[in-house]
């Protein structure tokens, strides 16, 4: 490397089309003329995209011929321009002059609006702010005022600084582009006022710290003195800005009279195209950088513009013109043109253009009007040879996504040569986007050859981190209910588990207990009292479930104690569990209580790190730099209150918001180009070039990006070149893609409405782009349109047919959808399992639940599979409305507690209802005395009728007789227990249902398959057994069946079970019962259809209620296929409806 040797100051501007040429001019000039050993070199730029693009380039080893990089990237400082240009101010002006950050920047100006407003609402000309801060008790409004009001002051303060100095002066006027005054607005003249009583506070040095005052001093001082102040920059190259506001420019050529400042300028056109663009009269200069194109006249007619410019550049090119006309009233070409090779200082590359989008490219650089691309590309476009430009249409993000994972496959494929780090993927909310991305392109494994290595940058972390979340939450409990989920969400974060010592392992163990112990939502009565609800509810809440807990370690089962009814599951090892949730509680009772009162900016900053170290310990690197993060930015913000004197008193949601907000701030340590698929959104200067650059979400009214802006923003009706517009960025960002895409550009949007399938329009831009392409080319040997030819619409899923059938253009690499499109093969033979071999005798158990569900029966005791619901998610609400299990498990609850101490029957009755109340598992207050009632009403009747039946077989039988049956080498044994003997030898098996079972014609059969099958088994076996059954409506009675008959209902039964073995027997219990009530065949079949697929309103029919009937027999048609189902509904439960039920209720009523 050559010896450092002193740099020749000054201004030089090197203008280019292709920014990787700007870049290999760069790295050389920098080869060539290096700094001192131990200086840095200032590189200032508009993103990390183009940081880490440039340091690639300079690590890349030397090459000979002045090629290649410097084989290091090493003591670079990359920096954006904005803060550059304050350390720029301080190191001319003196740091003991200017302060590290100005008074009047954004975040000190809005909290110093914060203090001012309250004072100043009350004074002449500011009703309007006066109007809209009525009514504000959380101050939100006046933050929210505040913050956009100090963005505001920092944009005139760059872009504006003539209307401040009037302003100050006392001037209330605005003074245009060519500086002629007008009076301001009565109803603006607020915002005059406001500046000078911010300058009245800052005082006199505040006002010359605002960044209008530093920049005039810093220009007088830089231009008077002789020699440089120490510590400048000995060069500072600026690369890859699209736009710079005046007052940058103007401070780096002060700053070129003793410094290199080398500007690399991403120009797309070679030739002057300044006043193709609107508001040209507005640019005053009139040195012009490059020459006019041959032929174009020096005035052109609005009328005719057409004819001379390029449409796409004369759009989207505003931008870009304003920042290139600016740099020309600096910039003098002679002064420096020698210290470049050949005096080359605008590298305008001449390649051949061969694709469209080369075309196209080569159009705007040359400014070819429409009419010369028509005659200069008049050959036509051959879409099989030509791919450089394509589009496509979907009906939503996720398809977008699912749509160029396919197509980026299929690239790859026809194309070794490219990788994915050649891709890049700009979406215009990369926030949005970025979990169908992580959808569609992280499902696969690393070791599927589909598998496309992919990073996403630009993401907020807000919402999208563990931890932050975390914190965002414990920052809105003053506002939150408590609910189980949000709890657990918080136990799911590693670093809060560390601060508590639980386990990831302990997670099942606390959501069992928490859900047993009938924990829904609220930490107490007293705050969910402070939410508007009554005081006393404590049922339900954190304090009620842990109070359940402790008294069921201290006590195991046992009585209530002051009304806490134990929860007796915890024990052993785990009981150690307790502490760590106590702790967690206790700690957020803290926690809520201390962030409900308002305070003051030094008391939130002790709130706020107390609230860290009582609920977050490390358990990563990561987690300690998010937590070291968060500390920084409450210093921070602390110092910024501190420094602008505000001691108001600040409510929680103010304070949340301005902490964390500072998470999302761009920063230049973000991870770029990383040698995967780039996936970003389209940001200032993201003209690195790449082989495909594909654009997502062109969407009309996504992009260009709407801003609303402010109505009391002033630069809205006085546009000056340089001014930044979002709108105004995006077009130029556009224009930036597109010649940045060197083989292929890639566009998509959602074309189609995904609930109607109605057209939605693509961005204006992309009409544009699209209208552009029609007009200046054609297909070759075709009259098709050439756009209609370009896009490719796809399907609403990706599972569609097109995707998959031979001649149709659509494809997709997701085998996994090609198999529900492969032909059935005809003739398939389900092999039935081979027979069943019982190693142990079946038991009544078996039996019962066989014939109860045989689908469900084969699963579990034949294949061992067993169909679990899904898991559901803790309820975060309190029992109000019961479904009907919970219902039933309630009813036999205090059955059995009234079935035990019949002489006491309300006693046990109310004594198990308050147990079930105190338990959590009925509704608070007066619903819960509502339902307590209604489930205890018809149990008294209930009870007198099953006394009134035991009292015909008054002796209950002690023990228990074993029963044992045989049949065609099928064994059943078991034994029937709780029977009661009369005189005569008879015995009486009773069974007592708190539901009922329904008349005779509409009776529920299923209700008595377990009662049934007892009998059947006892009467086979020899035992003179009749069988009660007393239900809440009604009282059955079954005498013994003869033994012959029972042995043959027995033995037809366990054939069928030994079949139901060997493969899903075609039969569902209800639909059954439902088929054997109609004696008409086809109300037979209506009855059991409906039965089994419900009538699609208010029922979901009985495949829906078994996983495993809904797999096997998904509907009725399936069910009834093999002709076998009345067969089986005969066999199976005919018996049981005709066996000779009589009504004990029914009979007394007759009687």
């Amino acid at each position: 490397m050559p010896d450092a040797t002193p740099l020749s100051a000054g201004f030089m501007v090197v203008h280019g089309n292709r920014l990787d040429e700007l870049r290999s001019l760069v790295v050389s000039w920098m080869r060539r003329y290096p700094l001192a050993p131990l200086e840095n070199e200032i590189a200032l730029v508009q993103s990390n995209g183009i940081a880490q693009w440039l340091k690639l380039a300079l690590a890349e080893d030397p090459e000979e011929d002045d090629m290649g990089g410097c084989g290091i990237a090493a003591a670079i400082d990359v920096q954006l321009p904005g803060s550059f240009m304050w350390q720029l101010y301080r190191m001319v002006l003196g740091r003991d002059e200017i302060p590290t950050k100005s008074l009047l920047d954004k975040a000190p100006l809005t909290w110093r609006l914060m203090r001012l407003l309250p004072e100043l609402i009350d004074q002449p000309h500011f009703e309007p702010l006066q109007r809209f801060l009525t009514h504000d008790a959380d101050l939100r409004k006046r933050y929210q005022l505040a913050e956009r009001l100090a963005d505001l002051f920092d944009q005139y303060q760059v872009y504006r600084a003539d209307w401040l100095e009037d302003w100050a002066a006392g001037r209330h006027q605005l003074r245009n582009g060519r500086g002629e005054p007008k009076p301001l607005n009565p109803a603006n003249c607020w915002q005059a006022e406001l500046w000078r009583a911010l300058l009245l506070d800052v005082g006199e040095e505040g006002m010359a710290e605002s960044r209008a005052g530093v920049h005039q001093r810093f220009i007088e001082r830089i231009n008077a003195l002789e020699q440089a102040p120490s510590g400048l920059p000995s060069r500072v190259i600026v690369f890859g800005i699209s736009s710079l506001p005046a007052q940058a420019l103007e401070a780096l050529a002060g700053l070129a009279r003793f410094s290199q400042v080398l500007l690399c300028v991403h120009n797309p056109c070679r030739h002057h195209w300044s006043d193709i663009v609107a508001d040209k009269d507005l640019l005053r200069n009139e040195y012009k950088r490059q020459a006019r194109k041959a032929g174009m006249p020096v005035t052109i007619d609005p009328q005719t513009l057409h004819q001379h410019a390029h449409p796409l550049l004369a759009a989207w090119g505003k931008q870009g013109r304003d920042y290139i006309s600016l740099l020309d009233s600096y910039d003098d070409p002679s002064s420096y043109r020698a210290a470049f090779r050949d005096g080359r200082i605008d590298l305008f590359s001449d390649n051949v253009p061969t694709t469209m989008l080369n075309q196209l490219q080569d159009d705007i650089l040359e400014l070819r009007p429409l009419n010369e691309t028509r005659e200069r590309w008049s050959e036509g476009v051959d879409l099989q040879q030509d791919t450089s430009i394509r589009f496509h249409i979907a009906h939503s993000a996720q398809r977008e996504v699912e749509i160029l994972h396919d197509q980026l496959l299929q690239r790859f494929s026809a194309d070794p040569t490219l990788r994915p780090r050649d891709i890049i993927v700009m979406v215009p909310d990369v926030d949005s986007y970025a979990p169908h991305i992580r959808a569609v392109f992280g499902q696969l494994e690393r070791n599927d050859p589909r598998f496309i290595p992919f990073t996403l940058t630009d993401q907020g972390q807000r919402g999208r981190d563990p931890l932050l979340i975390a914190v965002e939450h414990l920052l809105k409990l003053p506002d939150s209910r408590f609910p189980v989920s949000e709890i657990l969400d918080l136990l799911d974060v590693p670093a809060l588990r560390e601060r508590f010592t639980i386990k990831e392992r302990d997670l099942p163990t606390l959501h069992r207990w928490i859900e047993g112990a009938g924990i829904r939502w609220g930490l107490n009565a007293e705050q969910r009292a402070g939410l508007g609800l009554p005081g006393e509810l404590e049922q339900n809440s954190w304090r009620f479930g842990l109070r359940r807990m402790l008294l069921g370690y201290a006590v195991g089962t046992g009585a209530a104690c002051e009304g806490i009814e134990p929860y007796d599951e915890i024990g052993g090892l785990d009981a150690a569990l307790i502490g760590p949730l106590v702790a967690l509680l206790d700690a957020l009772n803290d926690a809520h209580q201390a962030l409900n009162q308002p305070a003051s900016p030094q008391e939130w900053g002790e709130r706020l790190q107390r609230l860290m170290q009582l609920f977050f310990l490390p358990s990563s690197e990561h987690d300690d730099y998010l937590l070291g993060q968060l500390e920084q930015l409450r210093e921070v913000w602390l110092e910024t209150c501190e420094s602008v004197g505000l001691q108001d008193q600040l409510p929680l949601t103010v304070v949340r918001e301005a902490w964390l907000a500072g998470l999302d701030q761009g920063r230049l340590s973000q991870r770029f180009l990383a040698g995967a698929v780039n996936f970003c959104t389209l940001m200032p200067m993201r003209a690195i070039p790449f082989k495909l650059v594909c654009l997502l979400g062109m969407n009309d009214g996504d992009y260009p990006r709407a801003q609303p802006p402010l109505d009391f923003d002033l630069m809205g009706s006085d546009y000056r070149p340089g001014d930044r517009s979002r709108r105004e960025d995006d077009r130029y960002l556009l224009l930036e893609a597109l010649l940045s895409a060197r083989d292929q550009l890639y566009i998509s949007w959602v074309g189609r409405s995904i609930r109607d399938n109605s057209d939605r329009p693509a961005s204006v831009l992309i009409g544009q782009l699209r209208d552009h392409l029609a007009s200046g080319w054609h297909l070759a040997n075709s009259e098709q349109s050439l756009i209609d030819a370009m896009t490719q619409e796809h399907p609403l899923q990706p599972f569609s047919a097109r995707y998959f059938h031979a001649g149709d253009p659509l494809f997709s690499y997701a085998r996994e959808w090609q198999l529900l499109h492969e032909a059935p093969e005809t003739g398939a033979h389900e092999d039935e399992l081979a027979q069943h071999q019982q190693e142990e005798p079946l038991t009544l158990g078996q039996l019962q639940d066989f014939l109860r569900n045989p689908v469900k029966h084969f699963f579990s005791q034949r294949l061992k599979v067993f169909f679990e619901a899904a898991e559901v998610p803790l309820a975060d609400e309190e029992p109000f409305v019961l479904d009907a299990l919970q219902r039933y498990s309630l009813s036999d609850s205090l059955l059995n507690a009234a079935l035990s101490q019949p002489d006491h029957l309300d006693q046990a009755l109310n004594a198990q209802a308050l147990r079930l109340q105190g338990s959590g598992l009925l509704p608070m207050v007066g619903f819960g005395e509502c339902l307590r009632n209604e489930l205890i009403e018809p149990l008294p009747d209930l009870i007198q009728r099953y006394q009134q039946l035991l009292a015909l077989w008054p002796t209950p039988h002690p023990g228990a007789e074993p029963i044992s049956f045989e049949h065609q080498g099928i064994q059943l044994e078991g034994w029937i227990s709780s029977l009661h003997r009369r005189a005569d030898g008879g015995l009486l098996s009773v069974t007592t249902i708190p539901n009922s079972i329904g008349s005779i014609k509409s009776r529920k059969w299923h209700r008595l398959i377990r009662p049934w099958v007892n009998h059947v088994v006892a009467c086979a076996c020899g035992l003179p057994l009749s069988t009660g059954l007393v239900a809440s409506d009604d009282t059955l009675l079954l005498a013994p069946l003869d033994k012959p008959t029972a042995q043959e209902i027995l033995g037809n039964l366990l054939l069928a079970w030994h079949s139901g073995m060997r493969k899903p027997l075609p039969v569902a219990v209800k639909t059954a019962f439902a088929w054997l009530g109609q004696t008409d065949p086809a109300k037979a079949e209506a009855a059991a259809h409906k039965a089994y697929e419900g009538d699609g309103v208010n029922t979901d029919g009985e495949r829906r209620e078994t996983p495993a009937l809904t797999r096997q027999f998904p509907d009725f048609a399936a069910l009834v296929e093999s002709e076998e189902f009345e067969g089986w509904c005969e066999t199976l439960y005919r018996p049981l409806i005709n066996a000779p039920w009589q009504s004990l209720t029914r009979e007394e009523a007759g009687a």
